[in-house]
């Protein structure tokens, strides 16, 4: 007789049944589908190859004055889509081979507040949200100043070859050790010494890269209502989405998706109304003031249990961000801008850069990071991802594609940017006194900074792609007639558009990158009309990019230095007790706070204090990643794939220990550290400045020394690290590696999984029916996130 549950189990062909993978109850727990080709398959792959080679024919070999930023789309998502299918799938079967029936640490521990199965969709969104901060955003808008070519060619083939390997292999070699930071990981693999050392120093680096983000994000909602209200408002609408999908409708993931993206329409909508309102002013917030708000709101993120408020918000913010990003691949396919930038600048080859100083290598590298390569990506892979991912297939999707979809988000950026004139450009990342310099006998402190921009324009040693010295020219309506405005004009007339008092000098790339989008997007929806509604909705949307990220990290922060204390407290270790994670918390906040508050109050600007600093840093972190990657690669016998993270190791290690000696060592005042701190000691010793030159003068001593002196205490660190790194490597071939053999790792031991959920975004038909299956005999407590 059949049975009410027996009629409910989907039917299985005998392929169907032998692609599945069953625990000793035969409750299914995987599935291994065959690759199979199919012509039409070949055919389609065939298509994306030939797309992807004619992109890069047109960006990289025609080139010429006229480059459509439709081929930045086009090559990009063709190099994507191979790069996924092939490359990743090649590393996952060598050197990862994940294994569905063995139980993840979020379904072995499965405690409700850092240990929680969560689903792929969502997680991929948090996991997205957490490392797509200010790098995708600033870094390629701030090197658009070499050219076009130089930061396209590092961001979409960095990626394939390096970001997308660093997170990839560091989420899951640490999902296989617990979810351990990368420090512990590195303490456990490499030794006593050598990890204590990659403990400190990412610990400190670490620091620097949350309160550079801290900063861009006050910097963009500092006297700002509209977007202090709209990025508020995404708090209590994830504190709904948690609670909804914990208690109300649990696995209901499309449907709270769906509200929580009304809730956040709603919430951009009525942040224009709320900030021209009466109550505008309880939302203009000082710099300062922000501060304040940026720590408590790390605090509670970090502490709060992640379904609650951390998760939801981060997949609530990857709406925005996705959606923004994707909404502006489709302007630029629509509206087919013209790149005002030519391949190469003569930026990239000198160090007269007037947004950054530093020649194409390896300062580009440095510049871009985030989108490319990213230190900070590998402390999210073994901070909080490990510890929620369901099951191990699921790691490529999450870790390679979630840092594909950060790339693209680089390159759009880097295409608002160069689709932008280059005189405003220019004139909108170069700071005062870069103007003044290069306006040099034309500058005049009676002048609009309108007026002395322009000056300095015209004598900016930089060429257009037709090889002529650029002019500032503005496209705009005046008194109903489409004119092209220039010099001082044309940027009033940007300023008037997007509802600024003014662009000029507006540094730190957020505003140009918010213009770059305006003046694409007003030409699908809206006209000029428009334009002031698109740059604030793109400021809103930087502001929430970066802040997904702060209080991601700030939570993995609390694990990496819970995992130090806890070699000698050992219940530290233990990242649900809740006084650690209070204490580790406090220490973590206050260490990034006040870095955040000297950026703040700064004088000469808390970005150009931090932000070389914050680039070498990062970077840095992704060695030590790197190298702790291959000394597991090795000692689990797979010597022979060691290139694949070796590759990206030793192009990183060149870049950041290049950038770190021309920092340290370079007598180029705009380059060196201790060159201008000489210098400016000096001209504070010959006297004769005003009270705020002096100030200024002092802050820059002190600034250069503490860059000068990271810098050094990095290099050495790192380089520590690598030597100790390599010692374990020559032990592990010794041992047995060099013939293939597992010589020993930290892994945890294999627990069985009792758990299914498809390995992709989507699922196809045998998952579909594996996961019908799974919902009639499956244990429902791990869908609902609760204790087992």
């Amino acid at each position: 007789m059949t049975t009410t549950r027996d009629a409910q189990l989907p039917e299985y062909t005998p392929e169907e049944q032998a692609e599945i993978l069953r625990d000793d109850r035969g409750v299914p727990v995987g599935v291994v589908e065959k690759p199979r080709w199919t012509p039409a398959k070949v055919a389609l792959w065939v298509a994306i190859s030939l797309v992807g080679a004619l992109g890069w024919t047109m960006l990289a070999i025609v080139r010429g004055e006229r480059v459509n930023t439709i081929w930045f789309v086009v090559t990009a998502v063709a190099t994507y889509a191979i790069a996924y299918r092939f490359y990743a799938l090649y590393i996952q079967r060598r050197i990862m081979r994940p294994d569905d029936t063995r139980a993840t640490p979020a379904e072995r521990v499965n405690n409700g507040r850092d240990f929680d199965p969560t689903d792929r969709r969502v997680l991929y969104g948090h996991h997205f949200a957490a490392i797509a901060g200010a790098g995708p955003l600033v870094g390629p808008v701030l090197a658009a100043q070499m050219g076009y070519l130089p930061g396209t060619l590092w961001i979409i083939l960095g990626v394939v070859v390096a970001g997308g390997v660093q997170d990839m292999l560091v989420l899951f070699y640490s999902m296989r050790r617990g979810g351990r930071s990368l420090g512990q990981m590195a303490r456990d693999e490499i030794g006593r010494f050598g990890g204590t050392v990659a403990i400190v120093v990412v610990f400190v680096m670490l620091m620097i890269v949350l309160a550079v983000l801290a900063l861009v994000c006050v910097n963009a909602l500092a006297e700002s209502p509209w977007g202090v209200f709209s990025v508020g408002c995404t708090i209590p609408i994830a504190l709904l989405m948690g609670l909804y999908l914990r208690f109300v409708r649990p696995g209901r993931v499309t449907e709270v998706s769906v509200i929580g993206f009304l809730a956040l329409i709603a919430a951009i909508v009525g942040g224009r109304w709320v900030a021209e309102s009466s109550w505008g002013e309880f939302f203009l917030l000082s710099p300062t003031t922000l501060v304040v708000c940026m720590v408590v709101y790390g605090f509670l993120a970090a502490v709060l249990p992640v379904w609650l408020l951390l998760t939801p918000r981060d997949y609530l913010s990857t709406f925005m961000k996705v959606g923004t990003i994707v909404v502006l691949a489709v302007g630029i396919v629509v509206v087919r801008p013209i790149a005002q930038m030519p391949d190469f600048t003569e930026f990239a080859f000198n160090t007269e850069g007037p947004v950054f100083a530093g020649a194409l290598f390896p300062f580009l590298f440095i510049t871009i990071a985030c989108g490319a390569l990213s230190g900070m990506h590998a402390m999210v892979a073994s901070g909080t991802t490990p510890k929620m991912i369901q099951k191990e297939s699921q790691v490529r999707m999450i870790g390679y594609g979630g840092m594909l979809m950060e790339s693209f988000v680089a390159i759009m950026a880097l295409a608002a940017a160069v689709s932008l004139n280059q005189g405003v450009y220019f004139s909108m990342n170069m700071s005062p006194a870069a103007i003044e310099a290069t306006a040099g006998e034309q500058f005049s402190p009676e002048a609009t900074p309108e007026e002395n921009a322009a000056a300095a324009i015209a004598n900016l040693r930089v060429s257009d792609p037709a090889g002529n010295q650029p002019e500032i020219a503005w496209d705009a309506v005046v008194d109903g007639e489409d004119v092209t405005l220039t010099g001082a004009a044309a940027l009033e007339a940007v300023a008037s558009d997007v509802g600024e008092p003014s662009v000029v000098s507006r540094t730190g790339g957020a505003p140009t990158l918010a213009v770059g989008i305006a003046n694409v997007m007003h030409d699908v929806v809206g006209g000029k009309g428009m334009m002031s509604f698109w740059y604030h909705f793109a400021i809103m949307f930087e502001a929430l990019f970066i802040l997904s990220a702060v209080d991601a990290v700030t939570r993995v922060a609390r694990f990496q230095l819970g995992d130090a204390i806890g070699n000698a407290v050992p219940r530290f270790r233990d990242p649900s007790w809740r006084l650690g994670s209070w204490l580790t918390t406090g220490v973590v906040v206050f260490a990034w706070g006040s870095l955040l508050l000297m950026g703040v109050t700064d004088p000469n600007g808390g970005i150009r204090t931090l932000f070389p600093l914050f680039g070498i840093a990062n970077q840095l972190i992704a060695a030590c990643a790197l190298t702790i990657v291959t000394v597991m690669v090795v000692k689990k016998g797979y010597v022979r794939w060691a290139w694949i993270p070796l590759l990206p190791l030793a192009f990183d290690t060149a870049t950041t220990f290049a950038a770190s000696y021309q920092k340290i060592f370079s007598s180029d005042l705009a380059v060196g550290y201790w060159a201008l701190h000489q210098a400016t000691k000096d001209k504070i010793a010959a006297g004769g400045l005003d009270a705020k030159a002096l100030a200024d003068a002092n802050a820059t001593v002190r600034n250069t020394a503490i860059q000068g002196t990271l810098s050094i205490a990095f290099v050495v660190l790192v380089a520590l690290l690598m030597v100790t790194a390599l010692m374990a490597v020559v032990t592990a071939l010794r041992a047995g590696a060099a013939r293939g053999e597992d010589v020993g790792t930290s892994e945890d031991p294999p627990v069985p999984s009792h758990f299914y959920a498809p390995s992709g975004l989507g699922a196809d038909a045998l998952e579909r029916k594996v996961e019908a299956e799974y919902a009639v005999v499956g244990d429902p407590r791990l869908l609902a996130g609760g204790r087992h």
